[in-house]
């Protein structure tokens, strides 16, 4: 019969999102439950995005699998894509029990693909933009009914940071505390149009892939680091407090003073760590000086925030009246890089005349920039990775 051949399709691109409050450590493993709450800044989806189709169809043979970047098919059979695709498929099934009329797509195998438009594992939060991206593409094939914080509990099981990145604006991470993990999930402390004026600029310092991974040294931190449990159970609480004040006042003073401490703090706890975690390169600490220089021309005001997750990559947040203080500075000394051309960079003034020791560490270190800003959760897509016959679109 035709209906047996039948491919359904759903596509969906995801975001990245940049933590200020990082998220470092793991009370659960095997369901991926941090030791602390953290919280992030969703980023625009014109700069940086998962797309990803799902698939299903009686016609498939198992198991199912993933096309990445255009690279040939792997199973998904990894503990962090089966605890996914296994709750993901139950709730479709629950649908499926109580409407039998329904056809049976939680039995059918799946085919997904997947493309970023951005460096894989280099620091920039692809793990999260990709397994809210295989997520959402999912529960949109199965039309599951559920909220966007009960799929991010499914998404932090593939990658924490991933259940961040189901919602758009201004998003938290409960830790929670409960052993099965069901009060660990993502909130929105604000919505996007709250503090829309606040922007990103990312210094892509390496696109190569960490030399630690995030997982593996996370659980090292955990293990070896006597600054760990402080930051844990007292740094973190209370800037997480701070921190959802100053979103909700658009305190750029408090919001950027919190973010520079907690990238300062979360490094030093890698350093702690038995053997030391080298995120930061000497690239990286150029960009810290340059914020600082910006900050000082500024009287200073801390009107430039520099924070970098697990990779040597600076991302430096600043509020939109202040493009031409800091983009433009940054634009003066790297102006040449690929990246310029894109959302706001070509609006952005170049600082004339710079020079020195800091800029040119940054010239010989970055490799592209991105100018972006705050956006939107995932969002449902009509252009698919896979065809009408269940082939990859090259």
């Amino acid at each position: 019969m035709a209906s047996d051949k039948k491919i359904y399709r759903a596509s969906t691109t995801a975001p990245v999102n940049i933590a200020v409050i990082k998220y470092w450590g793991k009370r659960d493993p095997s369901l991926n439950l941090p030791t602390n709450s953290s919280l992030s800044v969703t980023l625009s989806q014109s700069s940086l995005r998962t797309h990803t189709t799902a698939t299903c169809s009686p016609s498939y043979s198992p198991p199912d699998t993933l096309t990445l970047n255009n690279t040939p098919p792997t199973p998904l059979t990894t503990p962090r894509s089966l605890a996914c695709l296994t709750a993901l498929r139950a709730l479709r099934h629950t649908l499926e029990t109580a409407d039998p009329t329904l056809p049976p797509l939680s039995t059918y195998p799946l085919r997904l693909a997947s493309t970023n438009n951005f460096p894989t594992a280099a620091g920039l939060a692809s793990s999260a933009a990709g397994f809210a991206a295989l997520v959402h593409a999912i529960a949109t094939l199965y039309s599951l009914p559920q909220s966007p914080t009960t799929l991010s509990r499914i998404a932090r099981q593939g990658s924490g940071s991933a259940c961040r990145s189901l919602l758009g604006g201004y998003v938290a991470w409960d830790a929670g505390t409960l052993p099965d993990g069901s009060d660990s999930s993502a909130r929105t402390v604000a919505h996007r149009a709250h503090w829309p004026e606040l922007r990103a600029l990312i210094l892509v310092v390496s696109a190569e892939k960490k030399g630690v991974s995030s997982t593996a040294g996370m659980q090292t931190t955990v293990a070896t680091s006597s600054l760990f449990r402080t930051r844990a159970e007292v740094v973190v609480p209370a800037r997480m407090r701070e921190m959802e004040r100053a979103i909700r006042q658009r305190d750029f003073e408090t919001f950027g003073t919190l973010t520079m401490r907690e990238s300062n703090s979360f490094h030093a706890t890698c350093l702690d760590t038995e053997p030391p975690i080298f995120y930061l390169n000497d690239v990286s600490r150029a960009a810290i000086r340059a914020v600082e220089t910006i900050n000082a021309a500024a009287g200073g005001r801390v009107v430039a925030a520099y924070t970098f997750d697990a990779g040597p990559n600076a991302v430096v947040y600043f509020e939109e009246g202040r493009t031409e203080e800091v983009a433009g500075w940054f634009k003066g000394c790297l102006g040449e890089k690929e990246g310029w051309g894109l959302e706001w960079g070509p609006e952005v003034e170049a600082v004339q005349g710079l020079g020195g020791g800091v800029v040119d560490v940054l010239r010989g270190g970055v490799g592209r920039v991105i100018l972006t800003g705050v956006g939107e959760g995932p969002v449902v897509v009509g252009e698919h990775l896979i065809d009408e016959e269940g082939e990859v679109v090259e």
